[in-house]
């Protein structure tokens, strides 16, 4: 399981790569429409939850600790750029979470993500590590690069197929 659910988390991340990678960062921060998830919230808020899961798993934490305001739960996009880092730094953060990630499920195996789930609020949705990790590195990861593709939509970009040619 654990290589199936790491292989989609990377396809998705290389998906994300893709649908922004013809945009200036200086767009990347604009809210049109009443999209209010931009694309250098929804990166920094992925690695966020990427170290979130990892915090499960037993791992140390490794981002600054204004990172859960910035991109937390609760934490509001705000359309100011200068607010974030450049789209390629963010990156870099993903990549680096994605590797943590990897490298620490390898190490850990699969009998371990039978383990239940230690945070009690989520234990009824997600019974195990296994149903958490796959659910954050799979299904959350995917919602937000859904309202990235509605975000470049609206921003008037063209569409994902045209972008990755």
């Amino acid at each position: 399981m654990i290589a199936e659910v790491l292989n989609s988390y990377a396809l998705s991340i290389d998906y994300l790569r893709g649908l922004l990678a013809d945009l200036p960062d200086e767009k990347l921060a604009d809210q049109p429409g009443g999209v209010v998830n931009h694309p250098l919230w929804t990166i920094g808020h992925l690695v966020y939850s990427a170290q979130m899961i990892g915090i499960e798993l037993g791992m140390p934490t490794w981002l600054p600790e204004d990172w859960a305001t910035q991109y937390g739960k609760g934490s509001v996009p705000s359309p100011e750029l200068g607010k974030y880092p450049i789209k390629d730094a963010l990156f870099e953060r993903l990549t680096d979470a994605e590797h943590r990630l990897k490298a620490h499920l390898q190490e850990l195996g699969e009998e371990s993500m039978r383990q239940p789930l230690s945070d009690e609020r989520f234990r009824a949705m997600m019974p195990t590590l296994g149903h958490a990790v796959t659910h954050i590195l799979t299904t959350h990861t995917g919602a937000h690069l859904g309202q990235v593709l509605v975000w470049r939509r609206v921003m008037g970009f063209p569409s994902l197929s045209k972008a990755m040619d």
